[in-house]
């Protein structure tokens, strides 16, 4: 499902509907404070927690992945801890790229199990009890900020610089699972994501809510030895935004026959693989995915689909090492 356009509208024009939906949003919210309230596990090793008060996507596993290597870095023995999201086992278990697949754990466990040991589990606390006893140092928590049952050491909520928080009201009036104010202020940091134009516009219209400290970043293409300029394609995304992804690469200058918009986290049928494989040929066109995509695509037609790599660039690291100096990594 996507999500209606009015949700991104400007606070201060949200239009009719909602208005018309505000007492389903409060609603939502009362049922988020209210689970928040229950008691949860306190690990014995620090946990970050990566997460944000919008449906959707805002950049998280990206932001995961620079964690990762900040922390290893350091030199610690970070593992991730996710819901697994689009995946059927229920955990805890440890992602094997190998034998796993995405239908089984979910497309970011899978593509996160690259970069360091990742814990799949329903029961969060479940996941965390079993990173620590596998010697984790620090656990990153994939996403959960609305969620009680792991009390973490620092919460960092991830923000698309361009959209901000929509029109700043509750599911199903708008995107956020919580209001901004209450959300906020159990964050520790809030990093926003997107160009200089984006996070001027963040500026502009949230700046002065944030009340603790802000790192920037943006989402930059890994060259790998791929020259896009010029070259025709035929893209496909299944994540929260495809609009962004299909910009990317039309800034990196490839020519993009047609862009398929897919549902965040679809699976990747064969009858829908073989018509874009159809279609790009008539074209004379290369097809090419995201890396999250990339993860659920069958292994057969991986040699087939080029994939566009991003990372996360920060700006400043200073807001958050001071956070891991004062845990001790």
């Amino acid at each position: 499902m996507r999500a209606p356009r009015f949700w991104w509208r400007a606070p201060d024009r949200p239009g009719l509907l909602p208005h018309i939906l505000a007492p389903l949003g409060w609603l939502y919210a009362a049922a988020t404070a209210r689970r928040l309230r229950q008691p949860g596990y306190r690990p014995k090793v620090p946990v970050i927690c990566v997460g944000n008060l919008a449906a959707g996507g805002a950049g998280k596993t990206p932001t995961v992945i620079a964690l990762i290597d900040r922390l290893l870095a350091r030199g610690h023995k970070v593992h991730v801890v996710s819901r697994g999201y689009g995946g059927r086992l229920e955990g805890p278990l440890r992602v094997d790229e190998t034998r796993h697949t995405a239908a089984e754990v979910g497309d970011e466990p899978l593509l996160l199990s690259a970069f360091a040991p990742v814990w799949v589990a329903r029961n969060r606390a479940a996941g965390v009890r079993a990173a620590e006893a596998a010697g984790a140092q620090v656990i990153l928590m994939d996403d959960g900020f609305q969620n009680p049952s792991v009390k973490p050491s620092v919460s960092l909520v991830v923000v698309d610089a361009a959209k901000g928080f929509g029109n700043a009201r509750c599911i199903p009036a708008g995107p956020l699972r919580e209001p901004v104010a209450t959300g906020l202020s159990r964050a520790d940091l809030v990093l926003t994501i997107g160009d200089a134009s984006a996070q001027a516009m963040f500026d502009a219209t949230w700046g002065r809510v944030i009340p603790v400290p802000r790192l920037t970043g943006a989402l930059l293409p890994l060259k790998m030895g791929m020259e896009w300029k010029g070259e025709r394609m035929l893209a496909f995304a299944g994540i929260a935004d495809p609009s962004r992804f299909f910009a990317t690469l039309r800034a990196e200058g490839a020519e993009l026959v047609r862009g398929e918009a897919l549902s965040d986290h679809e699976m990747l049928s064969e009858t829908l693989l073989r018509r874009l494989e159809a279609e790009s040929a008539a074209a004379g066109a290369q097809l090419v995915t995201t890396e999250k995509d990339a993860a659920r695509l069958p292994a057969h037609w991986r040699p087939k689909v080029l994939t566009l790599v991003v990372r996360l660039k920060i700006d400043d690291w200073s807001a958050l090492d001071a956070h891991l100096d004062r845990m001790g990594l």
